[in-house]
């Protein structure tokens, strides 16, 4: 269960007392205000608390910039000229604070996102629920044979069985003996912050992270791409549905000028060149590494 009774009994106590504000809002970040998005079997994704808009994005860049924006006839057209030439500070102005629960293994992966502020869940302090991640059958796949960090052909049949039983088995027990070794009905036993040592790497942990929009699409540009591990870009994709609403304007240029666009090497707008003059180029006279040239092939065949 994502959420608590608890939990759902407070948020819908907040949610049922809106108080009014002078401070900027979004219409469509407020719909999102406390609600939560379920991501994965037991985790979810919830907006805390918020501050800017697109205004404040516009805002900023007009104290910044000054006269060198006049040009610009709108608001929607100074955003995309921010984002289309990676100024950066003015989209600094917005932030968001998100409550989120997801497996450890997917957290350690979150967290090399550094530039946020985060507090997590301590099992010093607590002890964990028994809550753990289990792959979809579907999700369930062999290491690629391309790429170094993905995966290859999805297991099937007795192996994709053997798999799952495994995971299921191996967390059970863990968590098994992690409340064995606590202390409790009169045993001295062990330290949390000790008994916690034993769990496995996909139970569940929360936290609260709060993270600026400039650094929150750094963040969406490589975990909701197709390419990232579909356990956390899952909940880049439930981040980036809320964003959507928020600051509609920033995250249409977002995904124009960054989801869907790309860098081109100096050597890659050569051989574009060269294939427009005529010429057929391949990747022995290209000047590029073959992972380059993979790459390079399947934006322009």
């Amino acid at each position: 269960m994502p959420l608590t009774p608890d939990q759902i009994a407070e948020i819908e106590s907040q949610r049922a007392n809106p108080r009014p504000t002078l401070r900027a809002v979004s219409d469509g970040m407020e719909a999102h205000l406390y609600r939560a998005h379920q991501v994965l079997d037991h985790g979810f994704i919830r907006v805390i608390d918020y501050m800017g808009d697109d205004a404040a994005i516009v805002q900023a860049a007009r104290v910044s910039y000054g006269a060198g924006t006049k040009h610009v006839q709108n608001d929607e057209g100074l955003i995309r000229y921010l984002m289309r030439h990676w100024h950066s500070t003015p989209f600094e102005m917005c932030e968001v604070k998100l409550h989120v629960k997801l497996p450890v293994f997917v957290a350690r992966q979150w967290i090399r996102h550094r530039t946020a502020n985060v507090n997590e869940y301590s099992a010093r302090y607590s002890i964990l629920d028994r809550e753990f991640y289990i792959p979809a059958p579907e999700q369930l796949a062999a290491q690629s044979t391309v790429n170094n960090q993905g995966r290859g052909e999805v297991l099937s049949g007795a192996e994709a069985a053997r798999v799952l039983e495994t995971l299921k088995r191996d967390a059970a027990q863990c968590y098994d003996d992690y409340e064995a070794m606590l202390s409790q009905d009169g045993q001295q036993g062990l330290a949390r912050e000790l008994a916690r040592m034993n769990l496995p790497m996909n139970i569940y942990t929360q936290w609260y992270w709060k993270t600026d929009l400039h650094n929150l699409f750094h963040f969406l540009r490589l975990r909701a791409d197709a390419h990232a591990q579909y356990e956390i870009r899952v909940y880049a994709e439930a981040i980036s549905a809320c964003v959507k609403d928020w600051v509609p304007l920033a995250y249409a240029a977002f995904e124009d000028y960054r989801m869907g666009g790309v860098t081109l090497s100096a050597k890659a707008i050569a051989v574009l060149k060269r294939r427009l003059a005529g010429e057929a180029v391949e990747q022995a006279d290209s000047g590029m590494s073959k992972g380059e040239w993979r790459e390079f092939c399947e934006v322009w065949g």
